[in-house]
């Protein structure tokens, strides 16, 4: 795995965007992150985080004690990654190891085990090119839009899942399944679950898409595809991408992280870079 250096942390609002560049200009990540409690709950279970070159969304589980509380340690579990100079396979398995144990520790404290998903990209460079590194674990997604196509590159840990690939239900079925919810996978709340990991390539002119399943829940893949394809900046794209899955019913929470790789010379989105503090919402 290459080296990525000159890492900094950047602060990003829910509703602006803004860049980190690779060493050398040669590539800049413009990012926005957003977040709803939706319709239906009160308590917004969901936590993200903007740690350029690390990107994470986190989902704590509902029906379970504390998911807020699950979700907000899984973030913070990863948020040291953003000061290494190098982000390895191994650094983000040690992430998922802590974020494991320190979840796993509130079920002394509830009747019921706390837990969450996750799904994090991290921006490393081999031989000269930019790569995402993935990981997920439970039902949170990740996607990449280029050149008009919108692809799934993670892969839900889900009952419904299960379904889908023995071919009893489709896609389109999926949402609004009674048991769209149902992960097979999980930090803390199930016995320690392992993550899948996927290198994935992160070509400028591309955009990556982080979210809970409160999006995927509402929205079918054809329809972020139509929001993902206007062309609009970061920001606008997340808000629009929220705002559409609360107007679609809003039954659980929704949180969207979105990142454009531009390459060298490309106007970007976003304005000036910014310092210090990594976000993180939820």
């Amino acid at each position: 795995m290459g080296t990525v250096s000159g890492v900094r942390a950047v602060r990003v609002n829910a509703t602006g965007a803004e860049s980190w560049s690779s060493p050398g200009r040669a590539t800049r990540l413009v990012h926005a992150a957003g977040t709803h409690p939706g319709r239906v709950r009160t308590v917004n279970e969901d936590s993200s985080l903007v740690a350029p070159p690390v990107f994470l969304v986190a989902d704590g589980m509902g029906g379970y004690a504390r998911g807020d509380v699950a979700s907000r340690l899984v973030v913070e579990s990863f948020e040291s990654l953003s000061a290494l100079r190098e982000v390895q396979p191994a650094d983000v398995e040690a992430a998922i190891v802590t974020a494991q144990n320190r979840v796993a520790s509130l079920a002394a404290e509830f009747s019921s085990a706390p837990g969450s998903t996750l799904v994090t990209a991290a921006y490393v460079l081999e031989d000269g090119r930019g790569y995402w590194l993935l990981a997920n674990i439970g039902d949170s997604r990740a996607y990449c839009y280029a050149d008009g196509v919108l692809e799934q590159i993670s892969k839900d840990h889900s009952v419904v899942q299960e379904l889908i690939d023995a071919g009893h239900l489709t896609r389109d079925e999926a949402i609004g399944h009674p048991e769209r919810h149902v992960v097979t996978r999980a930090i803390g709340a199930l016995t320690p679950s392992e993550a899948d990991f996927a290198l994935v390539p992160a070509e400028p002119g591309s955009r990556l898409l982080l979210c809970s399943d409160g999006l995927t829940s509402e929205l079918s893949d054809t329809a972020i595809l139509h929001i993902l394809s206007e062309g609009m900046t970061p920001d606008r794209t997340v808000l629009t991408l929220v705002d559409a899955a609360v107007a679609a019913g809003g039954h659980d929470n929704v949180t969207v992280v979105v990142v454009d790789v531009v390459g060298d010379g490309a106007a970007g989105p976003a304005g000036e870079d910014t310092e210090p503090a990594p976000r993180r919402a939820g």
